[in-house]
C-alpha cells in the first residue's frame, strides 16, 4: 500500500473557516480604527480584502514559506509575521485600503488575536485546518512506500515527578495522559534518578546511554587547570556530548532531536545545544509544519503575550498574598517564561507533527521545559505549575490526534528526567549564602569564587545560537576559577574545590589544614550530610550525628542517609567515583513530613541533589512493550528500555 493511500486528510470546518474571517475582519478593523498603520477609505472594503488574503494565501502561501524559508527561521518566525504584512500591503491598495510602518506586523497580529479569542470564547481548538496544510506538505515529502512497522515519538515534560503527575491526573488537568492510562494501553512508572538529578546528567543517560563523569550541574577539572564544564552553554554541551557519546545514541538510526541538550547522535535536530552552533543545522526541513499556516504563527505570538501577562498577574498575586517560599523573579523572567512555556511547547509540537506526517522518522525525542521553568520559579504545586501541566495535555492531545493522519502508525512514550522538591533557600532560612559560611571557615587569605546558578536554560540559550556576548562569557570562564576556593551548586547539592592541589583531598587532609571547615559545614542545621573520601576508610557520608562506611557499610551513631531512599547510598558511590567530584560533596537536609528541602541558589522548587521528588520521574510507555518489573534505577535504564524496544517495532508488520 502506497502512502498515498494511507494518510486521510481531515474534514474541513465550515465553523472553523468562518471564524477565522470574522476574526481577521474585527482584527483588521480594530488596527484601523486605532489608526496604527493602515488607512481604510470604506469601512466595508476590509471584508472583501480578507476574503481575498484568504484565497491568496490558500494558493500561494506554501510556495511563499519554501522560498523565504532560510528568513522564517533565522527570524526565529518574526518573518512569517512580515511576509504576511506585506501580502497585505501589496494586496490592500485595491481595495482602498493603505497598509504601512507598523500595520504590517501589527495587522496580521491583530488579525491572529481577534480570531485566537473568538476560538476560546466557543471552545474551539479545531486543528484540522492546521493539519491539512502539513498534509499537504507531507505528500510532497514522504517516500512513494510508506514504512510498515511503527515509529515512536518520545515526549519528555521536563522537571515532573512521578506525584506531582498523578497528582495532576487526579485534578483532571491532564485528560489526555489519563485515557491512555485508563485504556491500559499506556503503563506508568515511576524510576529513580542518577545523583546529579538534573537534565544534563538524565539527559546523557537517556539519549547516549552513558552519563560517566556528570557529578552535577557545574563542576571543576583540577586536572584539566581548574577549568569549569557545565551541562550549559553551545561549547561546553557539544564538548560534553563527544565524552558520553559512543555513536550508538537513542536517535543514531533515523532519529530526530527536537529542543535538547544533546542529539542522541543524529543530525536531524532542531534546537539541539550539543549542534546549534552549526549554523547549516539550523534549518531543517521539519520547520515546515511551524509556517504551513500563515496565521500559526501569529496565533504563537499572542498566546507569548497572554503567557507573559499571566506571569505578571501571578507576580503580583504572589506578593498581595505573601506566597512563601518566594523568590524574586524579575522582569526578565517573564520573558523566559513565555518563551519556554508556550513558543519552544508550540515549536516541539508543530515539528513532532510535521515529522509524523512525513513518516520518514523512526524515532524522535523532544523535551518540553514549561513546567520546569515555572516550578523552579513558582513552586512545584503552585497554580501557574499546574497551568502548565493542563496546557502541556493540549500539547499531547495535539501528537494524538495527529496519528489519524500519519502514512504509518506512531506510538509515544511520555516521561521526565527528573522531579523537583519545593523549600525555601539557605539564604532565605539564615540570611547568608552557602559560599560565606564556607568563606567564613577558611583562612581569610583564600580567595574565593562562587557560582551558585544551576538554572540556565538550554532553551533560551538556543533562541540566540549566534550569541556572541554568551560565547565570550564562556571563554573566560576558565579565569574567574582562578581561586584557591570553588563552591559551586546545584539546586540542593553543592560542591566545594580547593584548587591549591591538584588532586581530591582527602577528609584526613582536609581536618588537619582546615580543622573548622568539616565541621562547621555539617553541624549546620540546614546540612543533611556531606561526602568525603578518607585515605584510611574510603568514601564518607559524614552527618551531625553519625558516619556511613560507604565502602564497608558500616555506620557509626545514626545514619545521615536515612530519609534519603534506599538505593542513595549506591548513587553517592558512584558519583564519589567519578574523576572530578568535588573535594567535598554538600546536600541539604530532607524534611519528610514537609516534603522540603533547602537549595543553595535562589530557587523555590529546585533538582540536583538528594531528598523528595526530585529524584523520582516518570515513564509512561505502551503496555505492550517487554518492560522488566524491576525497579528502574539510573537514566541509563531508561536508554535501554527505549533502545530495545523501539528496535523490535521493527519487527511489527
Amino acid at each position: 500500500m502506497s502512502s498515498e493511500d494511507v494518510i486521510k486528510s481531515p474534514s474541513r470546518s465550515i465553523k472553523r473557516t468562518l471564524l477565522v474571517f470574522i476574526g481577521n475582519a474585527i482584527g483588521l478593523y480594530i488596527i484601523a480604527l486605532i489608526g496604527w498603520g493602515v488607512k481604510v477609505t470604506y469601512m466595508d472594503d476590509i471584508l472583501i480584502l480578507v476574503m481575498i488574503i484568504g484565497i491568496v494565501n490558500s494558493l500561494f502561501w506554501p510556495i511563499l514559506t519554501r522560498i523565504f524559508m532560510p528568513f522564517l527561521v533565522l527570524t526565529f518566525g518574526i518573518g512569517s509575521l512580515i511576509l504576511n504584512g506585506v501580502l497585505l500591503e501589496i494586496l490592500a491598495p485595491s481595495f482602498g485600503i493603505n497598509i504601512s510602518g507598523p500595520g504590517i506586523i501589527l495587522a496580521p497580529l491583530s488579525m491572529a488575536v481577534v480570531s485566537t479569542i473568538l476560538s476560546s470564547l466557543v471552545t474551539l481548538d479545531d486543528q484540522s485546518t492546521y493539519y491539512r496544510s502539513v498534509i499537504r506538505d507531507a505528500k510532497r515529502k514522504r517516500p512513494k512506500e510508506s514504512k510498515k512497522y511503527p515509529g515512536l515519538i518520545v515526549v519528555e515534560i521536563d522537571g515532573l515527578g512521578h506525584k506531582i503527575l498523578e497528582e495532576a491526573l487526579e485534578k483532571d488537568l491532564m485528560p489526555t495522559v489519563k485515557d491512555l492510562i485508563d485504556s491500559k494501553s499506556h503503563t506508568l512508572r515511576e524510576w529513580e534518578t542518577d545523583l546529579s538529578s538534573q537534565t544534563g546528567a538524565s539527559q546523557a543517560g537517556i539519549l547516549h546511554g552513558n552519563n560517566e563523569g556528570i557529578t552535577a550541574f557545574r563542576w571543576i577539572e583540577k586536572s584539566n587547570d581548574n577549568a569549569m564544564m557545565q551541562c550549559s552553554g553551545p561549547k561546553n554541551v557539544e564538548n560534553l556530548e563527544k565524552r558520553i557519546s559512543n555513536g550508538d545514541g537513542l536517535l543514531a538510526e533515523n532519529g530526530a532531536s527536537r529542543s535538547n541538550l544533546f542529539s542522541g547522535d543524529t543530525d536531524n535536530v532542531i534546537f539541539t545545544l550539543s549542534k546549534i552552533m552549526h549554523i547549516k543545522k539550523l534549518y531543517n526541513p521539519a520547520w515546515y509544519s511551524v509556517f504551513s499556516n500563515p496565521s500559526n504563527f501569529a496565533r504563537i505570538v499572542v498566546l507569548l503575550i497572554w503567557d507573559m501577562i499571566q506571569e505578571i498577574y501571578s507576580q503580583i498575586t504572589h506578593w498581595i498574598f505573601n506566597i512563601q517560599p518566594r523568590i524574586n523573579r524579575g522582569i526578565t523572567y517573564i520573558g523566559v517564561r513565555a518563551s519556554t512555556n508556550v513558543f519552544m511547547a508550540e515549536i516541539n509540537t508543530s515539528t513532532l507533527i510535521g515529522d509524523m506526517m512525513v513518516g520518514e522518522v523512526d524515532i524522535a525525542y523532544s523535551t518540553y521545559l514549561g513546567y520546569d521553568e515555572i516550578a523552579h520559579h513558582s513552586g512545584v504545586r503552585d497554580k501557574d505549575a499546574f497551568n502548565a501541566l493542563k496546557r502541556m495535555d493540549k500539547q499531547i492531545n495535539h501528537l494524538t490526534n495527529a496519528t489519524k493522519y500519519t502514512p504509518r502508525p506512531y506510538q509515544l512514550v511520555i516521561q521526565s528526567d527528573h522531579g523537583q522538591t519545593n523549600g525555601a533557600t539557605f539564604k532565605q532560612r539564615t540570611g547568608q549564602s552557602f559560599e560565606d559560611l564556607v568563606k567564613s571557615l577558611l583562612p581569610d587569605d583564600m580567595s574565593m569564587y562562587a557560582n551558585m546558578s544551576s538554572n540556565e536554560d538550554h532553551y533560551t540559550e538556543s533562541l540566540s545560537p549566534i550569541n556572541i556576548r554568551r560565547i565570550k562569557k564562556e571563554e573566560t570562564t576558565v579565569e574567574k576559577t582562578d581561586s584557591d576556593v570553588i563552591v559551586l551548586a546545584s539546586g540542593n547539592l553543592a560542591m566545594i574545590y580547593l584548587t591549591q592541589w591538584s588532586h581530591r583531598l582527602t577528609y584526613e587532609e582536609m581536618t588537619s589544614m582546615f580543622p573548622d571547615l568539616i565541621p562547621g559545614i555539617v553541624n549546620n542545621p540546614l546540612i543533611g550530610f556531606i561526602v568525603v573520601k578518607s585515605s584510611e576508610n574510603g568514601d564518607l557520608a559524614i552527618g551531625k550525628n553519625g558516619t556511613y562506611y560507604l565502602d564497608s557499610g558500616k555506620i557509626d551513631g545514626e545514619n545521615p542517609l536515612e530519609g534519603f531512599g534506599k538505593n542513595i547510598a549506591s548513587h553517592i558511590k558512584r558519583n564519589s567515583s567519578f574523576e572530578h567530584t568535588p573535594d567535598i560533596l554538600v546536600n541539604s537536609f530532607y524534611d519528610s513530613q514537609k516534603d522540603e528541602v533547602c537549595a543553595f541558589e535562589e530557587l523555590v522548587g529546585s533538582h540536583g541533589g538528594a531528598g523528595g521528588d526530585q529524584s523520582k520521574p516518570f515513564i509512561l510507555y505502551p503496555s505492550t512493550w517487554d518492560v522488566s518489573d524491576e525497579e528502574i534505577i539510573g537514566a541509563e535504564s531508561i536508554y535501554k528500555i527505549l533502545k530495545e524496544n523501539n528496535k523490535k517495532l521493527k519487527n511489527i508488520k
